[in-house]
């Protein structure tokens, strides 16, 4: 078998024909664009998550936007918006990155009112969420509430702000490549 010149990791690939094309060479040498359908990744809240997760996402093929309601609070070179508006469309995940913030029901609802693909909000499975009652005192209906998934990303363990964004947008990245991607929080 003749080898090719597509080398990962000091392995080189086989080919049973010279000139066949192998599409995990292009993934190797970082020619692959991104799988799936072109989505938006919207974090809620400057954080320290949230500059993590969407510097990660834009590397990922992600179009990436802040939703930050306080104009004080910034993330230095993310766009940033201060209410959801027609970029909260079919193709936007958002990912509410601070849990503890007082006007986290009203954001929730404004995003609920968009036909947003996917929100989700940090937080651990052990404790209900704050935004549950939120939601319920703004009067948003239960079956809008169950929208909100919570937890969210891959369980590795995650405790610092640059694995909780990993964990979180491998997850996304699962999703969108159409991959079960380890969401067990058993």
């Amino acid at each position: 078998m003749p080898w090719t010149g597509c080398e990962t990791g000091g392995m080189a690939h086989a080919h049973e024909h010279p000139h066949e094309h192998d599409p995990l060479c292009d993934v190797a040498h970082g020619e692959a664009g991104p799988g799936g359908e072109e989505r938006t990744l919207v974090a809620v809240f400057a954080s320290p998550v949230a500059g993590v997760l969407l510097r990660f996402a834009a590397e990922t093929g992600y179009r990436t936007l802040l939703l930050e309601p306080d104009q004080s609070r910034s993330l230095p070179g993310v766009k940033a918006v201060a209410a959801p508006d027609e970029q909260f469309d079919a193709t936007a995940d958002v990912v509410v990155t601070d849990h503890h913030r007082d006007e986290i029901g009203e954001v929730l609802r404004q995003v609920l009112a968009f036909p947003v693909r996917w929100v989700g909000i940090m937080g651990s499975p052990r404790h209900q969420g704050p935004h549950v009652q939120a939601l319920a005192d703004l009067g948003v209906p239960p079956a809008e509430i169950a929208r909100v998934h919570r937890p969210i990303g891959l369980n590795i363990g995650s405790r610092t702000p640059p694995e909780i964004a990993i964990a979180t947008l491998a997850g996304l990245i699962a999703d969108r490549n159409a991959r079960p991607g380890g969401f067990d929080f058993g």
